[in-house]
């Protein structure tokens, strides 16, 4: 699969799995996002991180959402992840073209 791809591309496309399989699995809570609790008639939204691994379902337990309506990222929080998971990798997979430009 990965013979007909450049080296930097193989460095992209792996640096990218190895920073979204931690991201996406751990509940690490570095993404500024928001949480709308509800209660009764109420609804008041928190400012809070939050990690990627919420948004598919691991990281918490059924009963840690009792109260919570909705949880989103704010756009400070979807400019970061895209920092992590696409310009990290990015900036590898451009030295590695760099450095290959040069031999």
């Amino acid at each position: 699969m990965f013979t007909r791809i450049s080296k930097p591309i193989r460095i992209f496309l792996i640096s990218v799995i190895l920073i979204s399989i931690p991201l996406f699995i751990f509940p690490i809570n570095i993404f500024k996002g928001m949480i709308i609790y509800k209660s009764n008639i109420v609804e008041v939204p928190i400012k809070t991180n939050l990690s990627l691994s919420y948004f598919i379902g691991m990281g918490y337990e059924d009963k840690d959402l009792e109260g919570i309506k909705d949880f989103y990222l704010l756009p400070e929080g979807y400019f970061f992840c895209f920092i992590v998971l696409i310009g990290i990798p990015g900036l590898l997979a451009y030295r590695m073209y760099l450095k290959g430009k040069d031999s």
